[in-house]
């Protein structure tokens, strides 16, 4: 056995040394994962048995090594949902809730029978939260890569949501022969000659289809915003997030289309970070 507070002091100095922000709670969030334990048990817990300690240090390993913490774990929380993580899809993160607000703020009522789009789903975390407010809503997930609309499949069944949703794979809306109230949508919207200054987290492990969004960061909001004339319902709403700057270019995109911009909903940050474009009736 080994003392807690010792593998956590020598965990957080290298994490420390290793340029790792916070470095004292990834090392209590390394030993939860290695030990079983959530933040409060780990209050209670005594020493380190040998099985743990090997766990933790290989964790430690790859979080030195700049692996996120959502792939060493494989899971993360995203609104009030844990979430299964993997390689093939972006971490869902914070920013990414602005959305989730917006459509709150737009559909006060709990009990609308909403149908949503989420496009380009990942996770499944945008329709899932989405789903888990509005208890009548139904909602579909596409993602490009089969991997990804799996891994959303297997989240809407952890989180009980599998029932009201459906994943597949697809480009965009290419498959799709309906209307739907809502369509989300976090898209690839970095640069592309900026994706090599990404942090290290990023550029070595999530996907780069996921990030790139071609030479000025706008692609996928051309194609997606060219497309929602036929994937609203006639007074629909789409609600989009977007990089640091982006939104006015982006709500040009949805005016050229025959959009309205109705909003905004800025991050914890204090960025703009989701644009809610409506389809007038």
């Amino acid at each position: 056995m080994m003392a807690k507070d010792d593998l956590l002091r020598e965990a957080s100095q290298a994490l420390e040394q290793a340029g790792i922000e916070d470095a004292r709670r990834e090392a209590r969030l390394l030993l939860c994962w290695a030990t079983g334990r959530d933040l409060g048990g780990l209050l209670s817990l005594d020493g380190v048995d040998d099985v743990q300690q090997i766990r933790f240090a290989d964790a430690l390993t790859r979080r030195l090594n700049r692996e996120p913490l959502a792939f060493i774990t494989g899971e993360t929380g995203f609104w009030t949902l844990e979430l299964e993580t993997g390689r093939d899809t972006l971490i869902p993160r914070a920013d990414s809730e602005a959305l989730i607000e917006a459509l709150l703020d737009i559909h006060p009522d709990r009990d609308a029978p909403l149908s949503i789009l989420d496009l380009g789903t990942g996770t499944g975390c945008l329709l899932l939260a989405a789903l888990s407010e509005y208890p009548q809503a139904t909602g579909v997930g596409v993602d490009l890569s089969p991997r990804a609309a799996a891994l959303a499949r297997r989240n809407s069944l952890r989180t009980g949501l599998g029932p009201r949703s459906v994943f597949f794979a697809g480009s965009w809306a290419e498959a799709l022969n309906a209307r739907f109230d809502i369509v989300l949508s976090n898209p690839p919207y970095i640069e592309t000659g900026d994706l090599s200054d990404l942090m290290p987290e990023v550029v070595r492990y999530e996907p780069a289809r996921a990030l790139d969004g071609g030479p000025d960061g706008l692609e996928a909001y051309r194609i997606l915003c060219a497309a929602l004339p036929d994937l609203l319902v006639p007074g629909g709403h789409a609600i989009f997030e977007m990089g640091i700057g982006q939104i006015d270019d982006v709500s040009a995109l949805g005016v050229q289309n025959g959009l309205r911009d109705v909003g905004r909903r800025k991050d914890l940050g204090g960025v703009e970070r989701a644009l809610v474009l409506h389809l007038p009736a």
